[in-house]
């Protein structure tokens, strides 16, 4: 049996650089995705994913997938990935969310709306039924502006409803301590009653005594004639 035939030196230069370009390559196409990833914008869960509106589940989870695959922490030295991959896992958990993902397709609604508005457009004008590149860009742009203005609204709703929460917990606060100090004061009463009879009675016992004494100093009246 003879032995397998060694590939030449030369060969085996060949494929280790080629195994180094696809590694060079690979860790390129990742960087480039981390990259893409942190610098779209974080309140469009489509746009973290890179997917486009009113697309299934099914490739919401497919997409979040590959790219979950291409970035992972694990699977590249890029110190960025962590923060890439913690956004990329938070847009696909929105976009599976059906109240999340409702909001977010009404607020790019809404940004169209506006940007025809603003151009005294309808829906059958040439640029809303074939939108071009310009128009595309509009409409993200516009869209940012709506999200920014929804999410500083959610913002305000929720910082007053902590206020309002915060007032309610100060008035259970202050309501509970007079109680408290209600209950003390009758414990402490309770716990003083019977000093204070006994402080009574010796007062009425004293009394009396002082009474009788004073009786018996009285000096007898002469009878006179």
């Amino acid at each position: 049996m003879t032995a397998p035939e060694q590939p030449a030196k030369e060969e085996v230069d060949e494929l280790d650089a080629l195994d180094a370009l696809e590694k060079e390559a690979s860790e390129f196409n990742k960087d480039a995705e981390i990259d893409r990833i942190l610098k779209a914008f974080k309140l469009d869960a489509y746009a973290v994913l890179n997917l486009q509106p009113g697309i299934p589940e099914t490739q919401i989870k497919l997409q979040y997938r590959k790219l979950s695959l291409l970035i992972h922490p694990d699977k590249t030295s890029n110190p960025l990935a962590p923060s890439a991959f913690d956004r990329l896992k938070k847009a696909s958990s929105e976009l599976q969310d059906a109240k999340q993902r409702a909001h977010l397709d009404e607020c790019i609604a809404d940004a169209r709306m506006l940007l025809m508005r603003e151009r005294k457009l309808t829906v059958d004008s040439p640029e809303v039924k074939e939108p071009d590149a310009a128009f595309l860009a509009a409409w993200r742009k516009k869209t940012i502006e709506v999200l920014v203005d929804a999410e500083a609204r959610r913002r305000k709703q929720a910082k007053a409803q902590l206020q309002e929460e915060g007032r309610e917990q100060r008035k259970v606060d202050e309501e509970t301590e007079q109680r408290k100090r209600r209950r003390e004061h009758e414990v402490k009463w309770e716990e003083s009653r019977e000093s204070r009879i006994g402080s009574w009675r010796d007062f009425q016992k004293g009394g009396e005594k002082g009474e009788g004494k004073g009786q018996s100093k009285k000096k007898k009246l002469k009878v006179l004639g």
